[in-house]
């Protein structure tokens, strides 16, 4: 005999947004921490998508990602999905920051418009959480509570009076699904507080990770949010769609008020008609939120420290070093934080490294491009690195992936010599085509239009040496283009 288990119909959501400043140098606005490889092979993002991919079992039919993130990160983003296997995606872009709430908006919105009232589980993309199979079980309590109705935060059990974090305070009767009432959220307590919370059994952190229903975040952020919730919505219904990506209106986006998840409706939950719930997040999750965070989960040596890239250590201890472009030694140090990257070094007392945000702030107060930009920039073609500049020149290394191609361009400030150490190049400018093969080169001229292109099967690589009075990244006006970026300057 055949029984037929109907299964709950769960779409996975991760928002995708987050500048990620508490990790700077090696986390910065144009590559954030999501895509950073910091506690295995794979970046957080990736291990958030092979995540919620293996929650799926007989009681859930999983339908595809839906991915809220930043226009300017959607090709970085296609090109993580594509080292993971068997993953469909659908990803919702942010013409600017809005907050997550918003972001939750948009997905419950896509999801109510792609058929049924989904159970949404709902996480950010740069959390760590080592334990699988802890993981998906709580899930699953946690969607069972959700389908009766419930928005369900996951909760994790303090470890110390961190104020770094919003707390749960909960009931103390559990359900079927070892769920708990939620009775109060306190956001991001003084200490003297947090270590009240410590001594009791009734207070969790907030997680950031919510299970609900579609239909019921709609209906609550209309009640406890309508600003959001309408202009959400009408950038939503004024939406494009270019294959997987799916654009919201930008000026009806820009004009959505910005807020958390939390603040525009959690938080006001447990004195409303929507009924929440907690489920205990036991599956050694850390929110990577600095980099004593970082060093926390990392494998240790037998003197405590966590070791990444080209390191020698000698009486050092309780330390995270690490080693991004070149060999970093220590020697006579105790809980320091040592980030090195190709333009940027940090050395910090780990239980300040928190704090290094304010570095951050005072850089782009300086208009300092190392906090926003690596040297090395990720673009949809593949990416270029500035190796040196000076008064009127610049000398770059760029690779172009098999088959892509820059813009039809120009400069109006700046000319430019090609030359080719790697591959073949395909090289128009004006009304000339020419092929490169390695040890060739070609010279662009100021107002020319031109293009670069990669015609085989291999990585091109060329060094780009720019001469001109002006060399910023804003002098282009583009032609034609293939990743949607002809209104940028």
């Amino acid at each position: 005999m055949v029984i037929n288990i109907k299964a709950w119909d769960v779409t996975p959501v991760i928002l995708c947004g987050g500048s990620g400043t508490r990790l700077w140098p090696l986390s910065r606005n144009s590559f954030p921490k999501q895509f950073l490889a910091l506690t295995g092979k794979t970046t957080l993002f990736q291990q958030a998508v092979n995540r919620l991919q293996h929650i799926n079992d007989p009681s859930i039919k999983l339908n595809g990602l839906l991915i809220v993130a930043n226009e300017e990160h959607r090709f970085l983003i296609l090109d993580q999905l594509r080292e993971t296997e068997n993953v469909k995606a659908k990803l919702l872009l942010e013409p600017v920051a809005r907050n997550t709430a918003p972001a939750l908006t948009l997905a419950a919105l896509q999801s109510i418009k792609d058929g049924e009232d989904s159970i949404l589980v709902v996480t950010p993309a740069d959390q760590s959480v080592q334990d699988q199979i802890s993981f998906s079980k709580n899930i699953h309590n946690a969607i069972q509570v959700a389908a009766e109705g419930s928005i369900v935060v996951l909760g994790i059990k303090p470890t110390k009076p961190d104020t770094g974090f919003g707390y749960i305070q909960k009931d103390k009767t559990k359900g079927d699904h070892e769920e708990y009432k939620v009775l109060n959220f306190t956001e991001k307590p003084d200490l003297t507080n947090a270590k009240d919370y410590i001594k009791s059994d009734s207070y969790f952190w907030n997680s950031g990770m919510f299970v609900l229903r579609a239909s019921v975040w709609l209906k609550a952020i209309q009640v406890l949010s309508p600003d959001i919730y309408e202009a959400t919505q009408k950038a939503f219904i004024q939406k494009t769609i270019d294959d997987v990506f799916i654009r919201p209106d930008e000026e009806a986006f820009e004009a959505i008020p910005s807020n958390s998840i939390d603040y525009a409706v959690i938080e006001k939950c447990p004195s409303s008609i929507f009924d929440i719930k907690m489920v205990a997040l036991d599956s050694n999750w850390n929110d990577l939120g600095s980099w004593d965070a970082v060093w926390q989960v990392g494998i240790k040596d037998k003197y405590q420290n966590v070791c990444y890239g080209d390191t020698l250590t000698e009486n050092t201890s309780n330390s995270l070093i690490y080693a991004n472009h070149r060999l970093v030694t220590t020697m006579g140090i105790n809980n320091l934080v040592v980030i090195e990257t190709s333009d940027a070094l940090v050395i910090a007392d780990r239980n300040q490294s928190q704090e290094i945000k304010v570095i951050v702030d005072k850089l782009k107060l300086s208009k300092r491009g190392e906090g926003v930009l690596h040297r090395k920039v990720i673009r949809p073609w593949g990416w270029y690195d500035n190796l040196d500049e000076g008064t009127n020149f610049k000398v770059k290394r760029i690779q172009v992936s098999p088959g892509a191609s820059l813009s039809l361009q120009r400069h109006l400030k700046r000319s430019e010599h090609w030359i080719v150490i790697k591959g073949i190049a395909e090289v128009i400018c004006n009304d000339k085509k020419i092929t490169l093969k390695e040890n060739e080169s070609t010279y662009i001229p100021l107002g020319s239009k031109h293009r670069l292109s990669n015609p085989g099967k291999d990585a091109l690589e060329i060094i780009e040496v720019q001469s001109g009075h002006y060399l910023g990244e804003d002098d282009i006006e583009r032609f034609d283009d293939f990743y949607g970026r002809l209104k940028d300057k």
